[in-house]
């Protein structure tokens, strides 16, 4: 049975089977979300967890993004840990931290990350896509996903939180253990213990820092004080651990899926080699486009009224990026990717308190790939299927092979 058949209350949004379905089919699926059941209540079968409501619609998604006063964050924040009952690192990180001390842990990173910190690190990172690409034209066919994408985030990110660079083939294998489960054989426990390898060596770092600090995040973790009182060990190991995964996935999927994007889209890629289409507002596109972290999740507090239906306290609440941004009552022909749309006001990034801090840093990797692929590269072709990642929360591909014909 195709995803074209399946009724909302057929589609089971637990499941990353669900979105390996052609993007077609997805873009009709949150349709009709949107248009049958835009506050929707899923039920969860086969196991013993309540089920949750999904928002669809770019309104009640971005009202509930800016609302931390009747939804919270801090039982979870994705629906894997929502449905488990809560988030280990809730009160101790950022992304599932909510009140004072979201506030003061967000205003140390939010240092960390200021533009003006990171244009040297910004410096950097166009030379390394510039790199990259470059090196992959010269070879002529390449894994973009493993040659190119996989290189830029990640060592950027290492390079801010001062990881040493042997270290880093290591960390981005945990990395993406950690979270996006690529392959479908993958278990949740050999997930698990990733993450757990990946807050052992934010340990051993932090404890390093903090008798040397250094020019990084590492070190600004571990020496930051709140209400006089130093960061707990927690606090430092998993603020490190929502650094990396925040900064590489998301960043490295965007990569991988504006790539396919283009190469789907001949027309928009003869746009931006032109020049008509502006690098800036092309990445805007590619991100809504993407929507690589396809949701974000909530609990309500008390009693509130979504889109005309209560949502009782304790419920769960989840924010489907993926859909809201491209809702057609914000979005003029959702369905059409156009490099040079403006306004462009997608939600991938979030929205409100929890804001990517990384936005920035984000958006100039996107930036600095996509003006080496038009400096560097005449036509770029598919050279075998790309493979998908199996996730319910990120959207991407773990493989995608290509040809490139260098530019004259």
């Amino acid at each position: 049975m195709t995803m074209t058949t399946l009724t909302v209350n057929d589609t089971d949004l637990t499941d990353p089977r669900t979105f390996l379905a052609p993007g077609t089919e997805l873009a009709e699926m949150w349709a009709r979300f949107r248009a049958e059941s835009p506050v929707h209540w899923h039920e969860v079968h086969g196991r013993a967890v309540p089920g949750f409501w999904v928002l669809s619609r770019y309104d009640d998604v971005l009202n509930v993004y800016r609302d931390n006063k009747r939804f919270t964050s801090e039982r979870g924040n994705v629906l894997t840990t929502l449905l488990e009952g809560g988030d280990s690192a809730a009160g101790k990180m950022l992304a599932v931290t909510d009140g004072h001390r979201h506030r003061e842990l967000r205003n140390i990173l939010l240092k960390a990350f200021a533009p003006r910190v990171l244009q040297p690190v910004v410096a950097g990172v166009r030379e390394r896509a510039e790199r990259l690409v470059r090196h992959a034209v010269e070879n002529g066919e390449c894994d973009f996903a493993q040659d190119v994408a996989e290189h830029i985030p990640m060592a950027t990110i290492a390079d801010l939180l001062g990881v040493p660079p042997g270290d880093r083939d290591y960390l981005l294998s945990l990395t993406k253990e950690a979270l996006s489960t690529e392959e479908q054989g993958q278990s949740a426990e050999e997930a698990l213990v990733a993450r757990n390898e990946l807050l052992y060596y934010f340990s051993e770092l932090a404890g390093e820092r903090r008798e040397d600090p250094r020019d990084d995040v590492v070190s600004v973790l571990a020496t930051s004080v709140i209400d006089g009182e130093p960061l707990t060990e927690q606090e430092i190991i998993f603020n490190c651990y929502s650094v990396i995964i925040g900064g590489d996935e998301t960043s490295r999927l965007s990569m991988i899926c504006g790539m396919r994007a283009l190469m789907e889209h001949p027309e928009q890629w003869r746009r931006l080699k032109s020049g008509e289409a502006d690098v800036d507002t092309a990445v805007e596109e590619v991100l809504r486009w993407v929507s690589p972290a396809m949701h974000f999740g909530r609990r309500a507090l008390e009693d509130v009224e979504v889109g005309g239906r209560t949502v009782r306290a304790g419920d769960v609440v989840t924010l489907w990026n993926s859909s809201a941004n491209h809702d057609a009552a914000v979005f003029t022909d959702p369905g059409t990717f156009d490099l040079g749309r403006t306004p462009n006001k997608h939600l991938s990034f979030g929205y409100g308190p929890h804001f990517c801090p990384g936005a920035f840093l984000g958006r100039a990797e996107l930036s600095a790939l996509l003006t080496a692929l038009r400096t560097h590269v005449a036509e770029a072709v598919p050279a075998g299927p790309a493979r998908p990642i199996h996730s319910n929360f990120l959207h991407g591909y773990s493989s995608l092979p290509v040809f490139l014909r260098p530019a004259s």
